[in-house]
């Protein structure tokens, strides 16, 4: 039985926690003393703390993020009904800042705030030396990142096998975007090259195909970020039946000559970009520090888009302070017409310990007193706006993000891309009152439905892209618009094994 257990609420069993490897990773002389168990969201709360107490430790270190939160509150309250005596120790953004606000830190023994890799392992000595600090809240050490133990080894054979595996080759972020916890880092600090490209090595030998940096600015330093990519090319060229999947994040306006040298090397599949726009308004852009030369980030996603093989995920966010319906609409179309493979459209959160919150009077921002603390209000969108705007979200999510309704959006879209599908979203939310838990099927009919009703367009158009985009995404059931006597599709042959994750996979098909 372990003495420490390090456990977190992931959202999905496949996310593995980065952070739980480096705490343990850096527990020194008592690593052999250390277990990690995860969970996943929406699991009984009793079903966690049987599991938790099964271990029988004696310091339990608890993960605590935006998407967790309340779930772990629950977690802790009813561990401690049982055992008084466990020792919770607190670590996550989500209580590093604003933490003697929170219950959840004053029923825990410890919170440690920031950086835990070195505190928790200080803290946990201290604890059975019976020398424990008086105060319950720890500020973390940032440590020198060469001075740090590596977490990789930490991931298990499950954990290859069956979860995305999350890396890091820097920390931290010299940009200061208001609405981003990164804000408050001074600038970005490099791992070692040398011995992070060893332990991808050794990731890989040991079957890993999927990496997930977790790096804010990943093109920040091109010399860095070539010989990662190098590293991956290398393994693409020796390894062509069994070629990884890689996602970086990417400054927009920052894609020198020998960054796109290196990137039109990438087969598709292989290269995920996750590209941060948040907004095209320059005026909302100088209120939250946030710079970003938007023709050439422009540019930038228009030559991925049609010089390389990467799948491109582009994130917008509404609700920033200054920024109107009319306006988010505006440097939506923008971004539409540099046809991304995915919008992320985000709502604003008031992250604990972000500078966001320093508009909040000016322009009348109303957060959600609970998680995910999003934006309700502002002095430019009213709460009935908002909540369409969250609507459309979703709705973007399922047909346009998923890669199941590529011709369907062409005709949805046409020559006005968010008045069309706000309307759209208006009318499947008085249709169905749902945002969630729309089959496929369910939805084509739906989608047909508007677009010949309420749109009035061609019929035959309507169908014929409904038709291609269900029967393309596997679908073999008669439709309710579709001709009696056409021929149903045989059953899809067994696919061969891939590293691209399925809806990458779909917006790739969907554009050969």
């Amino acid at each position: 039985m372990p003495d420490i257990l390090l456990s977190t609420l992931n959202a999905r069993y496949s996310h593995a926690s980065l952070g739980l490897r480096c705490l343990r990773a850096n527990l020194g002389g008592l690593h052999q003393r250390s277990a990690i168990k995860e969970f996943v969201i929406g699991q009984k709360t009793e079903e966690i703390a049987e599991a938790i107490l099964n271990e029988a430790p004696k310091i339990l270190g608890l993960g605590v993020y935006i998407w967790n939160c309340e779930e772990s509150l629950k977690l802790v309250l009813m561990l401690k009904a049982i055992r008084p005596d466990l020792i919770i120790v607190l670590g996550g953004p989500e209580v590093s800042y604003e933490s003697g606000e929170q219950q959840i830190c004053k029923v825990a023994d410890y919170t440690i705030t920031g950086w835990g890799d070195i505190s928790f392992g200080q803290l946990c000595a201290e604890i059975f030396a019976e020398s424990a600090p008086e105060a319950r809240i720890i500020p973390g050490i940032q440590a020198k990142l060469p001075d740090l133990a590596s977490p990789y080894s930490e991931y298990t054979d499950e954990d290859i096998a069956q979860r995305h595996l999350y890396v890091e080759a820097s920390r931290g972020c010299p940009f200061k975007c208001e609405f981003c916890l990164s804000a408050l880092d001074k600038t970005a600090w490099p791992f070692p090259l040398d011995a992070f490209l060893a332990d991808l090595e050794m990731l890989w030998q040991k079957g890993a195909r999927q990496f997930k940096f977790v790096d804010r600015t990943f093109n920040l330093k091109v010399e860095t970020s070539l010989k990662i990519m190098d590293f991956f090319l290398d393994k693409i060229a020796e390894n062509p039946d069994d070629m990884p999947f890689a996602h970086f994040e990417l400054i927009p306006d920052h894609l020198p000559e020998k960054l796109k040298e290196a990137i039109v090397r990438f087969p598709e599949g292989t290269l995920q970009f996750e590209i941060g726009i948040q907004t095209f308004n320059i005026e909302v852009q100088q209120r939250i520090s946030r710079k970003q030369k938007n023709e050439l980030a422009r540019d930038n996603i228009l030559w991925l888009g049609e010089h390389s093989g990467a799948h491109l995920h582009v994130d917008l966010i509404a609700g920033l302070p200054g920024e109107t319906v009319d306006s988010f609409a505006e440097g939506f179309n923008r971004l539409v017409a540099l046809n991304p493979h995915e919008i992320q459209f985000g709502i604003l959160k008031r992250l604990r310990g972000a500078p966001i919150a320093r508009h909040t009077q000016d322009f009348e921002l109303r957060f959600n007193p609970a998680p995910p603390y999003n934006i309700l209000s502002t002095n430019c969108i009213d709460f009935s706006e908002m909540q369409q705007l969250s609507r459309f979200s979703r709705y973007w999510d399922i047909l346009a993000n998923s890669g199941r309704y590529t011709q369907t959006m062409q005709v949805i879209l046409a020559d006005s891309a968010f008045h069309h599908f706000y309307d759209l979203t208006q009318w499947l939310y008085q249709k169905t009152r749902q945002t969630h838990a729309i089959a496929h099927e369910r939805m084509v009919h739906l989608v047909h439905e508007y677009l010949i009703d309420s749109r009035k367009l061609d019929a035959k158009l309507v169908a014929d892209a409904l038709i291609s985009d269900y029967r393309g995404t596997g679908g073999r059931s008669r439709l309710k618009f579709e001709d009696e006597k056409a021929l149903l599709p045989l059953p899809r042959p067994q696919k061969h094994k891939k590293h691209t994750p399925d809806r990458q996979s779909r917006h790739i098909a969907t554009s050969l």
